[in-house]
């Protein structure tokens, strides 16, 4: 270690430190010699594979704590991260405090008269139920699908999290989704659909605060009422009955495994639109049911033998038709609705069945043929309740309601308050009058044969719907007298008071016709049609309950007993001779209008009132349909069905000849005597004699004028002629106007007629 000094051949030699004395035993050595101290010993060389392994274990411990550190570091700055982010959205959103579930919109369930479901309105398209009254495995299949492990999470399921993660980067498929029952729910409540990050944690956020607001059946049953079903239906009973015809609380398993199923498309598995997809969905819903033990083997494997079908969708059935008309009504009987509400109704589903089924097959089966595209029948008891109600031929076609909105000009329908006047003006159903050419102001209202019957009892008039003799009655009596006839029984549309009138040129509504004939059934007792009886909320409440009322006696029972037996003459004589309903006494009365546009027949019995119209919405003509024909078919098909069971009852009659009054068996040339009337302005050149009790009255002649015309309808129908139509060759123009195209008559006759 340490040299001396001292010399060497003559050499100085300075002391030195000398390391070659290291080692475990000589280190250090501060003997003087090196030859007098031991020898080290050799030190043994270190293998590759020692030096490899132990540089390993210092460089994997170095990396390793290198690789913690900075895990550590960046979650620490995640978890800061994240928590700038929460709370940066969840101050997007309203203070908790103030955070409340929206009110879910009312929904409307309209009931028929015997308390069955035939409609839902409001946005939701079904009422709300409760968890409880549900079948077990409905709710339990939305769980086994959805989120199975709903009930133990506090929200947010990270298993179920990292598990999409995963099928998201390896590509491998699954049945769960990320997002949790609750998750669904603050989506569908709070939030949009769009996919953003933002949307996700804010509905992390609102899922948490739901969890700590409910509890987990409460949060599963707003779910059940809230979430998206396909084809417009909001909630799980507004599904079944779209989908099953039935409640919630009535599905099978199948049909709730299909509902469950839904969650994942519910516009592509829709079981209305793609069944064998829905059902294929729902077996896999089935078998994660049997899985985690929410059903036995037994009844999955009866479930999947025995898959859901759908039934026919109501939506696009003539039903929609009445519900919308008591939608209508609604807004005048309860006012503004904040909660679910009962709708009782009037409607009777067999009824409105058998009124659709009459009119749409006669159409599909003769409309091409006779070029007819629409129509519309409705029925009412003769107090007034509407019990079928077909607004058109196909609800998904058109929603535009025929029976309720379409004003069309009835044609001789319109001719019973014609008849009626002049009852009440003293004559008789076996008064006498002419069926002869007249003329009015230039206009030359005929018979569609030309052919005339000279003197005929206003009960043969009736009966074979006479032109001539209806408008001599009108203006015997007077155009104003008419109308106010009609608005009594409960004709509510505006009506022209000029002679024309007598001929039905202005436009009603088939339900308020129907209406006003009424009366004629009940033995005189004006009505208001209705279709609502009672209004109640889904907890049971009352807000409305229909009292009996009318208008009261709008016409005396001698002149019921009369417009009866003259208008039963219809169906047995006249125009409506083709109608059959055996074994009931029945009365009506036809209509067409000019160039066949129109096709009208209203008859009733002491049971029921009803009403068809046929035509089309342009107006463009028809290939001569008559109220004689196709209308009168459809009346008599729906009449018998619906008569199916029901005792049989006489219409309202009296005594009203006297007792030797021999009823005439054909046309006597003079009328039993009447009391006399007041002569009547005439044309010119076209004196008008009247036989008042065998006293020929003769009115002086008239001066030229324009005649009032009621304004026609372009949106709807051209002005409506006699009952069996007048062929437009034969009729001459007036006034010396230009000959108009056929598309467009603007002459004098041509707006009483159906120009525009």
């Amino acid at each position: 270690m340490f040299g001396l000094g001292g010399r060497r051949n003559g050499e100085r030699i300075e002391p030195r430190l000398d390391d070659s004395g290291r080692g475990r035993a000589g280190r250090y050595d501060l003997r003087a010699d090196p030859d007098d101290r031991p020898a080290p010993k050799p030190r043994r060389p270190a293998s590759k594979e020692r030096r490899r392994g132990k540089g390993k274990r210092e460089g994997g411990r170095s990396r390793l704590g290198r690789l913690f550190y900075w895990c550590f570091v960046l979650g620490v700055w995640g978890a800061i991260g994240l928590a700038g982010l929460l709370i940066y959205y969840a101050s997007q959103l309203p203070p908790i405090d103030q955070l409340a579930v929206p009110k879910r919109p009312p929904n409307i369930a309209i009931l028929a008269d015997d308390g069955a479901l035939i409609a839902n309105r409001g946005d939701t398209g079904g009422a709300a139920v409760h968890l409880s009254d549900l079948p077990p495995y409905l709710p339990k299949a939305f769980v086994a699908i959805e989120d199975r492990r709903f009930y133990s999470h506090f929200g947010i399921d990270p298993i179920g999290i990292s598990r999409a993660i995963f099928r998201d980067v390896s590509g491998r498929g699954g049945m769960e989704g990320g997002s949790t029952l609750t998750q669904q729910l603050a989506k569908n409540l709070f939030l949009t659909q769009e996919r953003t990050l933002s949307r996700k944690i804010q509905e992390a956020i609102l899922a948490l605060w739901l969890e700590r607001k409910y509890s987990k059946d409460q949060i599963l049953e707003l779910y059940l009422n809230r979430v998206y079903f396909g084809s417009g239906a909001y909630g799980v009973e507004a599904a079944a009955q779209k989908y099953f015809g039935k409640s919630a609380k009535l599905v099978n398993l199948s049909e709730a495994a299909v509902l469950a199923g839904l969650m994942k498309s519910p516009s592509k598995l829709a079981p209305n639109h793609n069944l064998d997809a829905a059902n294929a969905r729902a077996a896999q819903v089935i078998t994660a049911m049997a899985e985690q033990g929410h059903i036995t083997e037994a009844m999955a494997k009866l479930a999947l033998a025995k898959p859901a079908t759908v039934v026919r969708e109501k939506g696009s059935g003539s039903i929609n038709y009445a519900a919308d008309y008591v939608m209508d009504m609604l807004d005048d009987t309860v006012g503004a609705i904040d909660e679910d509400i009962v709708v009782t109704t009037t409607l009777d589903e067999k009824m409105q069945a058998l009124a659709e089924h009459a009119l749409t097959d006669e159409l599909n089966a003769k409309g091409e043929k006779y070029g007819v595209g629409q129509g519309a029948l409705v029925a009412l008891t003769p107090d007034g309740a509407v019990k079928a109600l077909v607004g058109g031929r196909n609800y998904a076609d058109s929603q535009f309601d025929r029976a309720v909105a379409a004003k069309r000009q009835p044609g001789s329908a319109f001719k019973p308050f014609v008849y009626l006047s002049a009852l009440e003006k003293g004559l008789t159903p076996d008064t006498v009058r002419e069926d002869g050419p007249i003329t009015v102001k230039g206009w030359n209202p005929e018979n569609y044969s030309k052919e005339y019957f000279g003197p005929v009892t206003l009960t043969k008039a009736l009966s074979l719907s006479l032109n001539t003799v209806a408008v001599r009655l009108g203006l015997e009596v007077g155009p104003k007298t008419v109308v106010k006839t009609a608005h009594r029984l409960g004709i509510a549309s505006d009506l022209e008071p000029n002679a024309s009138i007598a001929l039905g040129t202005s436009e009603v509504t088939p339900l308020e016709l129907v209406s006003a004939y009424a009366a004629f059934a009940n033995g005189g007792i004006g009505v208001q049609p209705h279709v609502i009886s009672r209004v109640r909320t889904a907890n049971g409440k009352q807000l409305y309950a229909r009292k009996n009322a009318s208008f009261g006696r709008v016409i005396d029972p001698q002149y019921v007993a009369m417009m009866n037996e003259m208008m039963e003459e219809t169906l047995l004589t006249g125009t409506a001779h083709k109608a059959e309903l055996p074994g009931w006494q029945a009365a009506g009365k036809t209509g067409t209008s000019q160039e066949w546009r129109d096709a009208w027949f209203v008859g009733y019995t002491s049971y029921l009132v009803a009403g068809v119209w046929l035509g089309n919405d342009d107006g463009t003509p028809t290939k001569k349909v008559s109220g004689g024909n196709l209308p009168v078919e459809i009346w008599s098909r729906f009449m018998k069905a619906a008569h199916e069971g029901v005792p049989v009852a006489a219409l309202p009659s009296g005594v009203w000849r006297n007792a030797d009054t021999p009823v005439p068996e054909s046309a006597p040339p003079t009328a039993p005597p009447d009391p006399p009337a007041a002569p009547i302005p005439l044309a010119a050149g076209q004196p008008l004699t009247i036989n008042r009790g065998g006293i020929a009255l003769q009115g002086a002649p008239m001066q030229s004028a324009p005649m009032p015309v009621a304004p026609a309808r372009r949106d709807i129908a051209p002005v409506n002629a006699p009952d069996i139509p007048v062929p437009p060759a034969s009729i001459p123009n007036v006034g010396g106007a230009k000959p108009a195209s056929p598309q467009r008559d603007r002459s004098l006759l041509g707006k009483l007629f159906g120009g525009a």
